[in-house]
């Protein structure tokens, strides 16, 4: 109970601290200067005005209208909660909003309208519709949606779309299609049975019969039944499924090859499973508890092709595949309509996605060894970086071939290229690190647990299920700051100062000592020491009691690094320890090292840290490209920094060729592909994107990374700590609480790698 108390509490803060809400407009144009400001309103205004009212086309070229798309609902049917109303509507509205902006770097202002008439709701829309490049229309309840969506489609010039009936069906039908292919079913021979009769459910049937499923062959159930001609109560919509047959859920599953379901939980027993066709189809979308629970399933019928609409089991109908991406490319060529073609065309590649080789970024994200198309992979995973490189271009051609587009794209390559771009600013990285952490929690010791800050990152950790922390500290104040923010959890607490833990303390001393009773330490010593929480928590850590460790939070850097380096060993090979931090830019995530240990280090410590750097980037899913900074370029100057960064890149050369690694470069040359190309074609960086960059010095790293988080509002994940035998990584003094839940999703995923190298 306190739990859900605690969930709520912390939905309701998410939403009204710092700022009330989840989106915000922001400025795209200079305003620093009071010629900015007559250029953005008068006088300078009145010129894109007036070309505008010469040709309203040219709206597109003047405003942000192109990229603009409106959500907007009335409240009558939000998610599971009924006709709440349009105030209550508009968190949903803003998360969508926020979803547009993420996936397909669309913005999205919310427009949540008092009107449940079909006639005063179609001309709301009509009349602000001069706003807006598309309209995504959400959660209004069937059967006003059908006909509001219908008529505002053919009443307005720019793309409308009901994403509740629309965007399931999209998604479902390529998980449909690619599973008739696995179970050796031709679409046209398909028995199907849908339970739900929605306008979600109409429309994956109308798309399915689009995709060659018979009418004939489709069942569909409301909860009163079967639906039946004879029934006055069913919708024209409704009615094109309809059967003379009165028959039973459960006769009308025995032989049939799919189910849908779109209605309740537990409503698909295993006796019907059982009676269904050999290689069933089984999509059980109920949120957030499906038609028939995915494990029951499975065990029930092992040769069941199954997806369900949650994340925790495979082949996810997540409606988030769809939308961002069909607006993306109906947008972009300025389509009139959203029309049957590009839905189809988004379909088909989807469905064809899922049969490429998958990037290793995505397996590591989902902690696959290698997701491969198959019964638990028929569908794309919603982190797949090539979906917006695949669906937009696909709905668009769809869009141009069938007539309804007014702009066009003749470079495709380069319009993939500029999608790409567009996603440089997003954080996906931090998802997809978040959910590699969940698929296989690590045990992790929070050595400063009686910091309020520190307690609420794991409790973060710990309900998110992306470690299992231990909580060490006080023991009275962690467990008076527990019970202070709700946090019930039966978790490990150790305090290194209690008589309880005597014995531990003595172990891990014996063990201290015995490492380093020939470099001057004595057993007094040790025993001393392990009173510490560093010492403590680290030696956890050594003698298998812990998975990793995260500190750092109320303490300098350089006080709390010095105990991990004398109680965690390097790892082989390693003579130098080193950090990088992973910093999420505007064109994608980047890589600093060292950026807090080695202040001057030598050619062969650079080279070093770039080698311990590239693993590090590997182990994030990505393929390292490292640029060696310098204030100079190529030999243009011979002062010993451009020197030494000169000879580490020749070491590198030298002995790992297969490196992309170059310099000694200039940071703009760097980051500046064109630059790079014009004026060194030579260079190993070029036509590549560099995202990992090796500071000459620790000033440099250290100044740039923290420049970058203060003043571009850039995420900072680190210092990651390279070349110790352990997962440990410290955090900056006085680091968030999201900062601190993000390194500890790095150390799992450390711990997880190094795991995985011992097996």
């Amino acid at each position: 109970m306190k739990k859900d108390s605690n969930k709520r509490r912390e939905a309701l803060l998410y939403h009204a601290k710092p700022t009330p809400g989840k989106i915000q407009v922001v400025p795209t144009k200079s305003y620093s200067s009071q010629r900015d400001l007559s250029l953005a309103y008068s006088p300078g205004v009145a010129e894109p005005c007036l070309e505008i009212a010469k040709d309203v086309n040219n709206v597109y070229k003047y405003t942000a209208k192109g990229n603009l798309v409106a959500v907007i609902s009335n409240g009558t049917a939000v998610l599971g909660l009924g006709d709440i109303g349009p105030e209550a509507s508009k968190p949903v509205m803003e998360g969508k909003g926020l979803l547009f902006k993420i996936f397909a770097d669309i913005d999205v202002f919310d427009i949540e309208v008092d009107a449940t008439d079909i006639d005063k709701f179609v001309e709301t829309v009509k009349n602000i519709s001069p706003t807006f490049g598309g309209i995504n229309l959400e959660d209004i309840k069937a059967p006003e949606s059908f006909e509001i969506e219908r008529r505002l489609k053919e009443e307005l010039n720019i793309p409308v779309m009901h994403d509740d009936q629309h965007g399931t069906a999209i998604i479902s039908a390529a998980a449909l299609i690619n599973a008739a292919e696995l179970a050796g079913k031709p679409m046209s021979e398909l028995k199907m049975v849908v339970s739900g009769a929605g306008s979600a459910a109409i429309a994956c049937a109308k798309l399915y019969v689009a995709f060659g499923v018979k009418v004939e062959n489709i069942l569909m159930f409301n909860s009163k039944g079967v639906l039946k001609h004879s029934d006055d109560r069913i919708s024209e919509m409704q009615r094109m499924f309809a059967t003379d047959n009165d028959i039973s859920l459960a006769d009308a599953m025995k032989g049939c090859d799919v189910f849908i379901g779109l209605s309740t939980a537990d409503i698909l027993t295993p006796e019907m499973l059982l009676s269904m066709a050999d290689n069933p189809i089984v999509f059980a979308m109920a949120n957030p508890n499906p038609e028939i629970e995915y494990d029951l399933a499975m065990s029930t019928r092992k040769d069941v092709i199954m997806a369900t609409g949650r994340s925790d089991h495979p082949n996810q109908v997540n409606n988030v595949l769809g939308f961002p991406y069909i607006f993306r490319g109906a947008l972009d060529v300025r389509a009139t309509k959203i029309n049957e073609e590009m839905k189809m065309a988004a379909v088909i590649a989807l469905a064809e996605l899922a049969k490429e080789s998958v990037p290793e970024q995505v397996n590591i994200a989902y902690g696959e060894t290698k997701l491969i198309f198959g019964r638990e992979y028929i569908i794309p995973k919603p982190f797949d970086p090539r979906l917006i490189s695949v669906v937009p271009p696909a709905v668009a051609k769809a869009a141009m071939e069938s007539g309804v587009a007014i702009g066009a794209i003749t470079d495709w390559d380069k319009y993939k290229d500029e999608l790409e771009e567009r996603m440089g600013s997003d954080n996906k990285m931090v998802r997809l690190l978040i959910n590699r952490a969940k698929t296989n929690p690590k045990r992790v010791v929070f050595a400063e647990a009686d910091q309020l800050d520190v307690l609420k990152a794991a409790q973060i950790v710990y309900e998110e299920g992306i470690a299992i922390p231990i909580l060490l500290g006080r023991r009275e104040v962690i467990l008076e700051l527990k019970n202070e923010i709700g946090f019930d959890a039966d978790l490990e607490i150790r305090d290194p100062k209690l008589e309880e833990e005597k014995e531990r303390r003595t172990k891990f001393a014996n063990s201290y000592w015995q490492a380093k009773q020939r470099k001057g330490l004595t057993l007094y010593d040790a025993e001393k020491w392990m009173r510490e929480r560093n010492y403590f928590a680290a030696m956890m850590v050594n003698e298998g009691e812990a998975d990793a460790l995260v500190t750092g939070y109320s303490r300098s850097y350089p006080s709390t690094i010095k105990p991990i380096l004398e109680l965690i060993p390097r790892a082989a090979g390693v003579s130098k320890v080193a950090t990088t931090n992973l910093m999420l830019t505007k064109r994608g995530p980047m890589f600093l090292a060292d950026t807090a240990i080695n202040p001057n280090p030598s050619a062969e410590e650079l080279a070093k840290i770039a080698l311990m750097t590239e693993k590090t980037v590997r182990m994030f899913g990505m393929d390292p490209v490292i640029a060696m900074l310098s204030y100079s370029n190529f030999g243009s100057a011979s002062k010993e920094s451009p020197m030494k960064m000169r000879e580490a890149v020749k070491i590198l050369h030298e002995n790992y060729p297969e490196m992309i690694v170059d310099g000694e470069i200039q940071m703009d040359f760097a980051l500046n592909a064109d630059m790079l190309k014009d004026r060194f074609p030579f260079s190993r960086l070029a036509n590549k994107k560099v995202n990992t960059l090796i500071f000459p010095n620790l000033d440099s790293s250290n100044l740039t990374y923290k420049m970058l988080k203060e003043l571009n509002k850039a995420t900072s994940i680190g210092p990651i700590i390279l070349g110790l035998d352990k997962p440990v990584h410290v955090f900056q003094l006085g680091a968030s609480v999201d900062e601190m839940v993000n390194m500890t999703a790095v150390a799992v995923v450390d711990a997880q790698v190094r795991e995985k190298r011992k097996k």
